[in-house]
């Protein structure tokens, strides 16, 4: 069969579920492309019109780049072929093997005749169906450019130490490979939504800590419901507000030390949104602390293809293109070391082994030192002066610490604001502008910043993330030594 007999034939059967025909070449062809790929693969006519008569197109070098051209710019791109047939250009297009496919408009997909939007309904049961494309990159088909927030993309920037003036959150996301057919994917919501569990009900952090060795009794809890930087932030500072910690001083610069070394729990912390299995509805990704370990489950288990004798020893990423960002942003390594690192700095300090179990979660767990090696909490009032006390003797030295802290309160406490300030910051931390509200104030009065700086210094409050002061997420918490002093001085009221 020549050319000429195959269009014949091809126009005498009319458009179908394989067949599509077009008066002449537009952009938006790439409808059609997506939904061929979709499918069962295709056939466009160019110079067919829809009642069936033919009036003809020439295949010229241009025609045949735009066609490349408009194709190429389908997410996945789509490699079509086009050819002369009779009088009319021929664009044939395979079935795609990674699919779902999608344009600029969204997906399509070919239904007899018709090439047809396809509904969220369609959408989940082709993803079940075609489930090549990782979650993170499918397209979030009901959020707009709208949702996406400025200052998550500038505090995203700030932490990469990426320097761009006047970033336009659409280029900005389609260099970090998170739009497919100018749709935001669920990476871009993750990272830069407003409100992203508007979108991913599930992908919460729930932090918890609980009092003894089991899931009974709980003390203290907190459910992040925000991006993923602002859910390591979180998870970060929670750790540290739980777990004890000692401060050496060494020339004159003080350096906090954490019972379970906090480049580990970091590295563990990151490893665990990375690898999420965001797909995975109904569960959150949990840390828990007990008295005697801490517990990072992670809903999804070992990523696909990674057996579990070679976890720890190869990189396979779940979610590449998150793990991009927290890489971009200098907190995780690509090389799949994280961890032996882990392992390694638990042995240095004289821990039990990690232990990771596998299963429908991923649970990590570090265990906490043993009660008389644990160290002393900088916060706790026996450690007022360090230097007291191993000068003097434990028994000395902490009545001299107690002698000092007495000493210190009136001065300490001397304004009204210092005493409403940690009074409202007794149960929750607070960041600036909330603490002004609290106060009744209408913004953070110069007052304030003078005296939360004062109480800073008198270790009496701290920074709920201390590495990063001048985070837009930061908050401010009473110290155990605060809520010493604060006792004391009520109880010194009391009584006057």
């Amino acid at each position: 069969m020549n050319a000429a007999e195959a269009l014949r034939l091809l126009v005498n059967e009319g458009e179908g579920l394989l067949l599509e025909f077009k008066e002449r070449f537009t952009p938006r062809i790439d409808e059609d492309i997506v939904a061929f790929a979709n499918t069962r693969g295709g056939r466009i006519l160019l110079g067919v019109r829809d009642d069936q008569t033919v009036g003809g197109e020439k295949l010229t070098g241009v025609l045949k780049a735009r066609i490349h051209s408009v194709a190429r710019n389908c997410q996945p791109p789509v490699n079509v072929g086009v050819k002369r047939m009779g009088g009319v250009v021929c664009i044939e297009v395979p079935q795609g093997e990674v699919k779902p496919y999608s344009c600029a408009a969204g997906y399509f997909r070919r239904l007899d005749a018709v090439t047809q939007k396809m509904t969220p309904h369609e959408l989940r049961t082709m993803f079940r169906l075609h489930d090549d494309l990782a979650y993170e990159d499918r397209v979030c088909a009901e959020a707009a450019w709208s949702d996406i927030a400025k200052d998550k993309i500038r505090a995203f920037l700030k932490e990469a130490k990426i320097s761009l003036r006047n970033v336009v959150a659409k280029d900005l996301l389609q260099s970090l490979g998170m739009v497919r057919g100018n749709k935001i994917t669920h990476a871009g919501i993750l990272f830069f939504a407003k409100q992203p569990l508007r979108f991913l009900r599930h992908a919460r952090m729930t932090l918890i800590a609980f009092k003894g060795v089991d899931k009974v009794h709980i003390y203290d809890r907190l459910d992040v419901e925000d991006d993923l930087l602002t859910q390591y932030q979180a998870g970060e500072a929670f750790l540290k507000k739980h777990l004890n910690r000692r401060s050496d001083i060494v020339d004159f610069k003080r350096y906090d030390r954490y019972e379970i070394p906090l480049q580990v729990l970091r590295e563990a912390l990151v490893n665990a949104i990375v690898h999420r299995d965001y797909h995975f509805q109904g569960a959150d990704l949990t840390i828990e602390v007990f008295d005697d370990r801490v517990d990072i489950r992670n809903p999804g288990g070992l990523p696909p293809g990674l057996p579990e004798k070679d976890f720890g020893k190869v990189s396979i990423r779940r979610n590449a293109v998150i793990a991009d960002l927290f890489h971009r942003m200098n907190m995780m390594e690509r090389a799949g070391s994280g961890i032996r690192r882990m392992r390694s700095a638990m042995a240095d300090e004289g821990l039990k082994p990690i232990e990771i179990n596998f299963g429908t979660f991923y649970t990590i767990s570090f265990f906490r030192p043993d009660a008389e090696r644990r160290p002393n909490s900088a916060r706790a009032p026996g450690q007022i002066n360090a230097g007291v006390q191993s000068e003097l003797g434990p028994s000395r030295g902490r009545v001299r610490a107690e002698a000092q802290l007495e000493s210190q309160l009136e001065s300490q406490l001397e304004s009204q604001l210092e005493s409403r300030v940690m009074t409202a910051l007794m149960n929750r931390a607070l960041g600036k502008a909330d603490l002004a509200r609290v106060l009744g104030q209408q913004q953070a009065s110069g007052s304030l910043h003078q005296v939360i700086r004062a109480l800073l210094n008198q270790a009496l409050i701290e920074r709920t993330l201390p590495d990063k002061p001048n985070s837009r997420l930061q908050k401010y918490q009473i110290t155990y030594h605060g809520k010493a002093v604060l006792n004391r001085n009520f109880k010194k009221q009391k009584h006057a």
